[in-house]
């Protein structure tokens, strides 16, 4: 063989080997990804329901709401349910102070979402929320 094809042989496995090394690294990244995202079922166990609550809003509305708050782990969760009348507590000052235009649309919602977390957050010696969900909502 002349040194043309041997130097294309040689070029061609390393170029083979070094993607076969790619996409083994890449797999394995993925792996490690889908390992970090808890299963439905650990989400499901770790979430507390809040059932629907009934309050007037600053603008003469009221509304009646319902949450799933998403914990980090069971003792977060069970401390939650420990302190259900500081939960039931913040939500009903929250939404004292905001007006129905404040909770229309996406953001409105995202934000008091996001104001729930903090709060609650901020209740827990142990773990943390993940995740507040707005499970029902209707506002008269």
């Amino acid at each position: 063989m002349n040194k043309g094809v041997k130097f294309l042989i040689i070029s061609m496995t390393i170029v083979i080997i070094l993607l076969a090394a790619g996409l083994y690294l890449f797999y394995q990244r993925s792996l490690e990804s889908a390992e970090d995202e808890p299963s439905v079922d650990v989400i499901v166990a770790n979430s507390l329901e809040i059932p629907e609550l009934t309050t007037n809003l600053a603008s003469n509305h009221f509304i009646r709401i319902a949450f799933t708050i998403q914990t980090d782990s069971k003792k977060a969760k069970e401390e939650l349910e420990k302190r259900d009348f500081q939960v039931n507590n913040t939500i009903i000052k929250q939404l004292s102070g905001m007006e129905a235009e404040d909770l229309e649309g996406t953001e409105g919602k995202i934000k008091l979402e996001e104001l729930l977390k903090s709060a609650f957050n901020s209740l827990l010696d142990e773990g943390k929320v993940e995740q507040v969900y707005i499970t029902s909502a209707i506002i008269q």
